[in-house]
């Protein structure tokens, strides 16, 4: 099975974040989210490869220092597409599955891919991770790769799972994984994520930089001081 990450262009990353964090912030903090994802997947042990689907150089360069395979974007055409395109890739080269996993869930251990691939039942199958707030969907394992088509987006879980039920299937759905499950997008998101204490690089990031101390002051959560 390999593992499918879409990065879009950096400096278009996290928009919804704008509130909180200025350009240059948003761009560094999914880079370093990005690198965070990379790190996870690259050690888990199950996986028999890693694809970027990017057209960002500065993307394309993260997944060359883990010596994982990019898949280089025409254009930005959302995840959906991204993730399609590199079906299409690993379906002409004979893969027998995917795992989609996006850039933006720096808490992702090694231990939650393996999760999901031990409980991944014989194909046709498919096993699922949704949001936090089980509306999207933050990981999809899939066997064969182009078992179904992708709805990416904030309300993408029910649509995945009609789409199993369409062909019969009956996902696996992952509710106990906490790391996949919290991607940043939003205020709200950093909030949660700023709550638990990690030393992940972009917990670090966030507090060597004040961007945390600031974020928190200004919710007036504790642990600002």
């Amino acid at each position: 099975m390999w593992a499918v990450l879409p990065a879009k262009d950096f400096r278009n990353a996290k928009k919804r974040l704008s509130p909180a964090l200025s350009p240059q912030e948003r761009q560094s903090l999914f880079a370093i989210m990005l690198e965070d994802v990379l790190e996870a997947a690259v050690n888990a042990p199950s996986l028999d490869g890693v694809m970027v689907v990017t057209r960002d150089p500065q993307a394309a360069s993260l997944a060359r220092k883990y010596n994982v395979e990019v898949n280089n974007e025409p254009s930005n055409d959302g995840q959906s597409a991204a993730v399609a395109r590199a079906v299409y890739q690993l379906n002409q080269s004979r893969r027998n599955g995917i795992l989609t996993l996006p850039g933006d869930t720096p808490n992702l251990r090694s231990s939650e891919i393996e999760a999901i691939i031990a409980k991944h039942p014989p194909g046709p199958a498919m096993s699922i991770v949704p949001s936090h707030d089980k509306l999207g969907s933050n990981c999809i394992a899939l066997t064969p790769p182009n078992l179904i088509p992708f709805h990416f987006g904030h309300e993408s879980f029910q649509p995945h799972l009609d789409e199993a039920t369409k062909r019969h299937i009956d996902p696996v759905v992952h509710l106990d994984l906490p790391g996949i499950g919290l991607d940043i997008d939003t205020p709200a998101d950093l909030v949660r994520f700023l709550r638990e204490d990690g030393e992940t690089r972009t917990h670090k990031y966030l507090r060597e930089s004040g961007i945390a101390k600031n974020f928190l002051s200004k919710q007036n959560m504790p642990g600002t001081a």
